[in-house]
């Protein structure tokens, strides 16, 4: 019995239709953003009419796409991605993709972060310096901060 319960269950959501606002709604984009996202043949939605309605492989493939675009993923690799899934069963293919693009993004932010840091040092040496020079003037640096703010405020209003 509850083998039949969770398969009704199961079939009751996979028959279960959305409209583009609810989508939308359900994972806070836009309607456009869904319709570019077809554009790129990334969505399929049926139509009733001149509505579109979308199933629940439909929202499957729209989670999949905004997990990819939050993880830094081009579009072109979310889609090869998940037309894998549709040319092989096995999802051997769709998962050596994964890996390899995963481990692409992973040296991009790697770089990244390495960029970042090297930029946070030269930044603090750079206010060390400038610290320095203040203090050798005689002139408390967090006082001429606190000072610049207040004549930027001014000249802001």
């Amino acid at each position: 019995m509850l083998a039949y319960c969770s398969q009704q269950t199961r079939k009751t959501m996979n028959d279960k239709l959305y409209s583009i606002t609810e989508l939308a709604e359900e994972f806070d984009i836009t309607p456009r953003a869904i319709r570019f996202y077809e554009t790129k043949n990334l969505l399929a939605p049926q139509r009733a009419g001149a509505t579109r309605v979308y199933n629940y492989r439909d929202r499957a493939r729209l989670m999949l796409v905004l997990r990819g675009k939050r993880l830094g993923f081009s579009l072109e690799d979310i889609k090869e991605y998940i037309d894998l899934y549709d040319a092989d069963r096995t999802r051997t293919e769709q998962l050596a993709h994964l890996m390899l693009v995963g481990r692409r993004r992973i040296a991009e932010l790697e770089q990244q972060l390495e960029d970042v840091q090297t930029t946070l040092a030269e930044l603090r040496k750079i206010e060390g310096e400038a610290v320095e020079s203040l203090r050798e003037k005689g002139i408390d640096p967090e006082k001429a901060v606190a000072d610049i703010k207040a004549k930027l405020v001014a000249e802001g209003a």
